[in-house]
Formats: C-alpha cells, sequence, structure tokens
C-alpha cells in the first residue's frame, strides 16, 4: 500500500522509536540494501539499519513513513510479516501522476543511499481470532494484503485472496502467491475477462457468516467493497485507503475554537483552514505526516466538542464516539473542541 503524502515534520525529534502502536516517538536511520523489479512499474525496496541492528517489530497491516530526501514523506505497507525484523521492505509502485514522490525513489533512490523512517503504525490490523479471513487486494493494494496472507499460510489459518490487476504484467508477486493454491487464491485480470472487474459481491457473499473481510485497493474498488459488504457486520469489514476518502465539505474547515485542556491555550481555526495548520504555525509541537486523514498519525484524543470526521482511518463507530479526532482534516459541529493537548 502506497499512500499520497505532502510535507515532512520538522517537530519531529531524532531518536529510536520503540512502539508499533500510538504516536512516533523518533526517527529511524537506514540504508536502502536491495532493489528489485516486480511487476511493471513496481518495485520492491530493501531497507536496514546502518549498524546492523533490529528494527522495531510489527504485524501485518503496519506501514512505515519513508522521509526521502527531496522533503516528501511517503507511507508504504510492509511486506513481510517478522516479529524481530532486522529489515524492512516495502513495495512502491510508479504513479504516472506521481507528484516527486515515487517518481523520485524510482529516478534517485540508489542502494547505499541513507534516510530516515518512522516506526511502524498499524490502522489495519489482523482480528487474531476470526475464524475465516477473506483478503481483497487491488493493484498495489496487494502489499498490506500479501503480508497478512503470508502470516495466515504460515499459522495454517482458514483464508483466502481475492487479487485484482488489469494484466498480469501488473501482478506483483505473481509466482509466490500462484504457489499458496487455488484453495486459497482468487485471481482476476481485467484484460482477461473482457474488461469485466473482480465481482465482489459474489466473493463475499460465497464466504462463511463469521467471515471477516479485508480489503486494500484504489478507492473505486474500495467504494464497491464496501457497498457489496454493507450486509456483513461492520466490524467484520476493514479497509484500507491510501488515496483520501472524500474532501471535507465546504465551510465545514473553520469558524470554530480548539482548546488544549493541557496548557488551557486555545485558537481560533478560521475558514479555510485546518486544526492542524493553525497549531503548527502557532508552533504547537504536534505529530502529523500525510495531511490527508489516511495515516493515523495525528490522531487526538477529544475531550469536549463535537468533531466533524473526514479522516479515511477511523471507522463509522469509532467516529460516532467522538472520543478522538483527526486534527489534519477535521472540522467542528460544535462552536468549541477541546483536545487532549
Amino acid at each position: 500500500m502506497a499512500r499520497m503524502d505532502t510535507m515532512t515534520n520538522p517537530g519531529t525529534a531524532a531518536g529510536t522509536p520503540t512502539s508499533e502502536s500510538g504516536r512516533a516517538v523518533g526517527l529511524i536511520e537506514v540504508r536502502l540494501t536491495e532493489v528489485e523489479t516486480v511487476a511493471r512499474d513496481t518495485n520492491v525496496y530493501t531497507f536496514a539499519r546502518p549498524d546492523g541492528g533490529r528494527l522495531p517489530p510489527y504485524k501485518p497491516g503496519a506501514h512505515i513513513d519513508l522521509h526521502l530526501p527531496n522533503g516528501l514523506i511517503r507511507q508504504f505497507s510492509l511486506l513481510n510479516p517478522d516479529a524481530d525484523p532486522e529489515r524492512y521492505v516495502v513495495a512502491v509502485k510508479l504513479d504516472a501522476t506521481s507528484r516527486g514522490g515515487s517518481r523520485y525513489i524510482f529516478d534517485d533512490l540508489r542502494v547505499g543511499h541513507t534516510l530516515k523512517i518512522s516506526v511502524p503504525r498499524n490502522n489495519f490490523p489482523l482480528v487474531e481470532e476470526a475464524e475465516h479471513i477473506v483478503l481483497f487486494a487491488g493493484g498495489i493494494g496487494i502489499t498490506p494484503v500479501w503480508c497478512m496472507a503470508q502470516q495466515l499460510a504460515a499459522q495454517n489459518r482458514s483464508w483466502e485472496l481475492y487479487y485484482s490487476c488489469r494484466s498480469r504484467a501488473d501482478m506483483a508477486f505473481l509466482a509466490s502467491i500462484e504457489k499458496l493454491g487455488p484453495k486459497h487464491i482468487h485471481l482476476h485480470f481485467d484484460d482477461e475477462a473482457g474488461g469485466k472487474f473482480l465481482d465482489l459481491a459474489a466473493a463475499i457473499g460465497a464466504a462463511p457468516a463469521n467471515a471477516h473481510f479485508y480489503c486494500c485497493g484504489p478507492n473505486p474498488m474500495l467504494t464497491a467493497f464496501e457497498a457489496a459488504a454493507a450486509s456483513r457486520p461492520h466490524n467484520h469489514v476493514h479497509v484500507e485507503y491510501f488515496t483520501p476518502k472524500a474532501e471535507a465539505a465546504g465551510g465545514t474547515l473553520g469558524g470554530f475554537w480548539v482548546e488544549l485542556a493541557r496548557s488551557g491555550e486555545e485558537y481560533f481555526i478560521p475558514e479555510g483552514k485546518k486544526i492542524l495548520e493553525v497549531l503548527y504555525e502557532a508552533g504547537i509541537d504536534v505529530d502529523y505526516s500525510c495531511e490527508l486523514g489516511i495515516c493515523g498519525e495525528c490522531v487526538t484524543r477529544v475531550i469536549s466538542g463535537i468533531p466533524e470526521h473526514h479522516d479515511s482511518v477511523l471507522s463509522e463507530e469509532e467516529q460516532a464516539t467522538n472520543e478522538k479526532v483527526m486534527i489534519c482534516c477535521a472540522g467542528c459541529k460544535s462552536e468549541r473542541l477541546v483536545l487532549d493537548m
């Protein structure tokens, strides 16, 4: 999974992070040790510490931020399940409309180069107790899903994978995935199906009543997936967006006050401004990465007030509680929002 991001966070201190969940506590220096082409316009990049030390552990579904030398931050899912990793492996697809992220990685990042990365974060974790898991991936959305599939196979769990691409040339890890056998693997190629897309409704309808579903891919696929899974329990349907689900409605990102409960400081959020933007300009040390509501880095606890959610990380149930908010993209339905900061 590759995500669209914007700018670096100069407020993040250097150091060694120790936790997969929660906020980053620093950055890790790594060196690019290997580059491998795995599909058309798709490369795999392997990173390790220059000193050969271990990297923080993670579970399938986790992603890291790459702090690129050109000043951009890009987020990528980790490919291989490893409880005690010596390396991190990510896949990058060259975006034809790249704003400098994937294009820079393809054209300028070379073996031996060093850069900083974040501690892994996981907004897309596997449910450990699920009796059956059905995985869906479209294009480069295979990255977190492939990590899950490898772990499920190693654990001899009950699972299936539906993987869709435009053509065989675009399908990353095809040979390795096919080795897992037809019992688990269902491959779909648009060009071999007369241009028809994967029948998500049929696949979901064929799954057991207690199945958990995971999907990562382009937004049209995710929208169709959520519609096809609408009759299933909400907490059994898991989606990973790598571009924003929807832009915030006009006029909702301003016109209210934000109070920081710990310091008592108050800030007016004018029309057209984001909470994160105003706090950052005021010199408040805030954790953030994507500024698009897709990474989860800026999640903040709400003490009072009613936020208007525009992120693609919190579930509908989490948003309904109004207990936390992504301050990079949220508006406010009340006159004041009190945050645990």
